[in-house]
């Protein structure tokens, strides 16, 4: 099965392709005269969602934003590659390049931002008062507790000088159109890349109760709490012209196509890997499709993603309930990098385990430490794709005979 699987979730990655999702969208899109026209890509999928841009007109100026691992051709415009998922420097000179272009725009300009997945850690702005450190600590301690990216994105727009509309009142009177390839389960545009061109989704009081929420608020800096405290509470932002152009569901869909016998699994994974993995033992035999984004609280000191993780869970769950043989489950995210390592996830059946403790491993003993990279590596399940230049959250395809 494992041939057929991966081709079912390959199709997913394909239909969010970011070059396909912009030169859909470049009809409906009037640049206006070049000499007025800014275009700014950032993102994991920023070199593949400017190309086709690039190919239709010549801005005045334009620039790239993405992470260092992202390998792509020169397209002759300048790029600068960012950390994530933890901000570094290298993303705040990016933020405040971006700004400064956007400041120095007028009511005849035109400001086109491509966004993708991983925009929000790449782009941080800390607001007055605030350092780089401050966000860091925030952005770690919020990583490590298993918060969603709602809440996550919720708490940095009230930390940031371009999030949550900080980008369109810099930009303003200017003319501002976003284009978006959704990482966010539900598609909430205000909570992808935290919303550069939106109203925050929340207040500063509703960011200090999801730290709370988390265990986090003792974590994160007295800078951090005294700004929430001080800052005002509602942020008035212009008016801009932002939309979806690909998504977790069109890839949902679009595996659907490829396997019109398959389930798709609603609603999408979105909880704890713990919880989603008892979830996906529920289900009835049969191909399941599977969109989302789970959460995992990390408290070991391993390497591994939430995609790993939960189809380590499974594999475990699966062998604990004696399935019948031939189960086959692929977990991956889109963009081919699942959390700080080198695998889009895993491919598992009844056999990982076994090859797993035949390699000397114990995957009980590897979930306690959050060490499932290494767990699944030494049984040669780990999904390997290298960069795919995209983002739309995780996919997942599951067999039971």
């Amino acid at each position: 099965m494992k041939p057929k699987l991966r081709a079912i979730w390959d199709a997913g990655v394909a239909a969010a392709d970011p070059a396909g999702a912009v030169t859909r969208a470049l009809p409906d899109l009037e640049f206006g005269a070049p000499a007025h026209l800014s275009v700014v890509a950032v993102g994991k999928a920023a070199p593949r969602m400017i190309a086709p841009v690039l190919e239709a007109v010549t801005p005045k100026q334009a620039l790239i934003v993405t992470h260092r691992e992202n390998v792509f051709d020169d397209l002759g415009v300048p790029v600068m590659r960012a950390g994530h998922p933890v901000p570094d420097p290298e993303g705040e000179a990016a933020a405040n390049a971006i700004l400064e272009m956007a400041e120095g725009l007028g009511r005849d300009d035109h400001l086109v931002i491509l966004i993708s997945g991983g925009a929000s850690a790449m782009l941080p702005a800390p607001a007055k008062g605030l350092t780089l450190d401050d966000k860091v600590r925030v952005t770690k301690a919020l990583l490590a507790s298993g918060a969603p990216i709602e809440v996550m994105n919720l708490v940095r727009q009230q930390l940031s000088r371009i999030k949550g509309g900080g980008l369109a009142i810099a930009a303003d009177p200017a003319r501002v159109t976003a284009l978006v390839l959704s990482d966010v389960i539900g598609d909430d545009l205000r909570a992808v890349a935290s919303g550069p061109t939106l109203a925050p989704l929340g207040t500063p009081e509703d960011a200090v109760q999801a730290l709370r929420g988390y265990f986090c608020y003792g974590k994160v800096s007295q800078e951090v709490r005294n700004h929430l405290r001080e800052a005002p509470k509602k942020r008035d932002v212009p008016e801009t012209d932002t939309r979806i152009i690909g998504s977790n569901d069109v890839s949902v869909a679009t595996m659907k196509e490829q396997a019109p016998e398959a389930k798709v699994l609603t609603p999408p994974l979105t909880e704890d890997v713990k919880d989603a993995v008892e979830r996906l033992a529920k289900l009835p035999s049969g191909l399941w499709l599977i969109g989302g984004e789970c959460t995992v609280q990390v408290k070991g000191k391993g390497m591994g993603g939430r995609n790993q993780e939960l189809a380590l869970r499974l594999a475990m769950k699966a062998e604990e309930e004696g399935w019948p043989a031939g189960w086959t489950y692929i977990q991956g995210g889109t963009d081919g990098r699942d959390g700080p390592t080198d695998a889009a996830g895993a491919v598992v059946n009844g056999q990982t385990l076994k090859k797993m403790r035949a390699a000397g491993v114990d995957p009980a003993a590897a979930l306690k430490n959050n060490d499932s990279y290494h767990a699944l590596k030494a049984a040669g399940d780990l999904l390997m794709t290298g960069a795919t230049g995209t983002n739309v959250a995780d996919l997942g395809v599951l067999y039971r005979p």
